[in-house]
């Protein structure tokens, strides 16, 4: 599928998107800056990631749904000692007792469904690390090329992920991911790789391929384009280029 959606569409080169978001963000310089603050970690660190940071990474995404981050942030302390500090053994066998009482929990967000969730992923995260070692073991050398594919992987056997939060959860251990927000989706659009914005299955081979062929003619990874795509605005591209990003 991915070869045919590449077949299919006809890019123009990465740095004149560059140069979109630059015009939004006051500069190249500026620009290079907010993309700092994203930038991956190595396989090899997402590697060493142990177990707990892999399941508390895991519950701040699926929390953060409808809710503003810095409400999650500011409340994530209490999460980590409500939880035990997500030892993924400890949270996998949390009973009807205990489940009761983190819903009555004030410092944490009593979401039931959500709470539920915790003792699945946290066997999920287990789960892996019987096959691989460890759970970060798993996730630290899959190729960004078919980065939807372990995204389908953790929306299969977690619990509380769609794509969007299956992607940022990656983001949060390190990995190169792009997201499929507003902005992302209405510069695809705009760049002719969709010819609406959607998230469904033919679209995501489509975004993927297009990541592809951008992150091979630039070296950008996926979390890169991704955050250069948003920033570009979805109005029509600017013909002149005004200079290239240093290479994260």
């Amino acid at each position: 599928m991915l070869v045919q959606a590449m077949r299919e569409m006809k890019l123009r080169p990465f740095a004149k998107i560059i140069d979109l978001a630059a015009e939004r963000k006051g500069g190249a310089a500026n620009l290079n800056r907010i993309l700092a603050e994203t930038k991956p970690r190595s396989p090899r660190a997402v590697a060493k990631l142990t177990d707990d940071r892999v399941l508390s990474a895991m519950t701040r995404t699926v929390f953060a749904g409808g809710f503003a981050w810095h409400i999650i942030d500011r409340k994530w302390p209490a999460f980590e000692i409500a939880f035990g500090g997500f030892d993924p053994h400890a949270c996998a066998f949390l009973n009807d007792e205990q489940l009761g009482a983190l819903m009555q929990d004030r410092s944490i967000i009593r979401s039931p469904q959500k709470i539920v969730g915790v003792p699945k992923n946290a066997r999920f995260v287990l789960d892996l690390a019987a096959e691989h070692g460890s759970a970060a073991r798993f996730f630290a050398p899959w190729p960004d090329a078919t980065f939807i594919d372990l995204v389908a992987i953790i929306r299969r056997r977690g619990t509380g992920f769609g794509f969007e939060n299956a992607a940022r959860f990656l983001r949060a251990l390190g990995k190169p991911a792009f997201i499929d927000s507003p902005d992302v989706l209405a510069a695809l659009v705009r760049e002719g790789v969709l010819e609406r914005p959607s998230s469904g299955k033919k679209a995501l081979a489509k975004i993927q391929a297009a990541f592809n062929h951008w992150s091979a003619e630039s070296g950008y990874d996926l979390t890169t384009i991704s955050r250069v795509l948003s920033m570009s605005g979805g109005a029509r591209p600017i013909a002149k280029a005004r200079g290239y990003l240093s290479r994260m």
